[in-house]
């Protein structure tokens, strides 16, 4: 059904080509700013709940794992509502689709500070969860289809930077608001930051120009999704996203406790403070295309394997200075890993690129569910070095897997 927000299709008829959106032209630059707004509020609303887990414990009694569902059954209504979103991305439009999404999230961000309960706030993030999950894989579709190949990778690199600083400004706004005015205060502020970025997405991002309605009808869809499960690099892409996520959304669920307990005492605000290092994601993500051409895609991968694993043994180190440049290089390794996985995947699709990204999706916030409930768990009863331990597994699997995708390759290229 044809609407204002996309070019309309009838049966039978293709659309003319786009324009070239070339990357000094004002059509690229729009894209890339609109997403790069979806991206904060996108990352600001997911893990509003995560720099104040601390407070959220002490204010219902509870442990660190049991505080960490908040943060966890937000990822968990994503990682289920994300492939059917994207087949409704891919009926009704990218754009439309990312559209609702966002504003039904900020609704819920509203929402939210008012819950009476641990419960009701957990199945509220539940929901807002879900919510969210029509734009991430419809943000990576979109450009897959309105920027040439070129553009792709450093789009979505910008697309991950807005998640980078989501992240840290979300973080960092509610430690310092939680300090003066409480948590429930400080998730308010959450919520306005989204609907301004929200609304700077709408206002900025062009019509579609490149998209093709396809059938909701569940044998396609399945057909599509049984594609590309059965190609073995998109398992391999979908993998690395999960474990990468699992080990940093660990750590950053964890961190906070660590900070406001012996040997460093911080307050919540400035413990919160310490998401600035979100930033470094910002570059490393936005600097994913260059490195990724001169690199290759998996020797992008054992760079970003690299950089996190050897932020996490820095990180066993009693000092904050330790700490902090620990965080750093955790933070820098692992956007620029998920911008490398979450790219290939774009590229690698030759068909149905919303529900391909969809599944990366599943996969990335399954770990991310996964790394947070259990980073708590190990955390409550194993300490730090525990954690570090499991988020270290989680790396020198991803490590495998991409040792197995390298010898793969020379084997194929010996017999060719």
């Amino acid at each position: 059904m044809p609407t204002t927000s996309e070019a309309p299709v009838t049966s039978g008829a293709s659309l003319p080509p786009s324009p070239p959106a070339t990357a000094g032209g004002s059509p690229l630059r729009r894209i890339n700013l609109a997403l790069f707004a979806l991206g904060m509020a996108t990352f600001a609303m997911l893990f509003a709940t995560q720099a104040l887990l601390p407070d959220i414990a002490a204010a219902y009694g509870v442990d660190p794992g049991r505080a960490s569902w908040t943060v966890s059954a937000t990822t968990i209504g994503l990682a289920a509502a994300v492939l059917p979103l994207s087949a409704v991305s891919e009926r009704f439009g990218r754009r439309r689709t990312m559209t609702v999404s966002v504003a039904v999230a900020v609704a819920l961000a509203v929402v939210i500070p008012f819950a009476p309960d641990l419960s009701t706030l957990i199945a509220l993030r539940a929901l807002q969860g879900a919510a969210i999950a029509g734009i991430p894989a419809s943000a990576v579709a979109y450009l897959s289809e309105e920027l040439p190949p070129r553009s792709t990778v450093g789009a979505v690199g910008l697309f991950i930077a807005g998640n980078s600083v989501g992240g840290m400004s979300g973080r960092v706004l509610t430690g310092w608001i939680a300090d003066g005015f409480g948590w429930r205060a400080a998730l308010g502020a959450v919520a306005v930051l989204g609907l301004v970025a929200a609304v700077i997405f709408r206002a900025l991002l062009p019509r579609s120009r490149n998209f093709t309605p396809a059938s909701l009808r569940p044998r396609l869809v399945l057909r599509s999704l049984r594609g590309h499960l059965s190609r073995p690099l998109l398992l391999r892409l979908y993998a690395i996203g999960a474990l990468l996520m699992a080990a940093f959304s660990a750590v950053y669920t964890v961190i906070g406790f660590r900070l406001v307990e012996e040997p460093f005492n911080l307050s919540a605000g400035l413990a919160g403070s310490v998401f600035v290092v979100y930033l470094v994601g910002t570059g490393s993500s936005s600097a994913t295309g260059p490195l990724m051409d001169r690199l290759g895609r998996r020797g992008a991968l054992y760079v970003a394997i690299a950089t996190v694993s050897s932020g996490l043994l820095l990180s066993l180190v009693d000092h904050l200075a330790a700490v902090l440049t620990a965080l750093v290089l955790i933070t820098a390794g692992f956007f620029f890993g998920h911008a490398v996985a979450s790219g290939s995947v774009s590229r690698v699709a030759e068909h149905g690129r919303a529900q391909a990204s969809a599944l990366y999706q599943v996969a990335y916030y399954t770990g991310a569910s996964a790394g947070g409930t259990l980073g708590a768990s190990i955390y409550h009863h194993s300490s730090w070095p525990g954690l570090v331990a499991f988020a270290l597994a989680a790396l020198t699997t991803t490590a495998a897997i991409t040792l197995y995708a390298t010898a793969r390759a020379g084997a194929l290229a010996r017999a060719a």
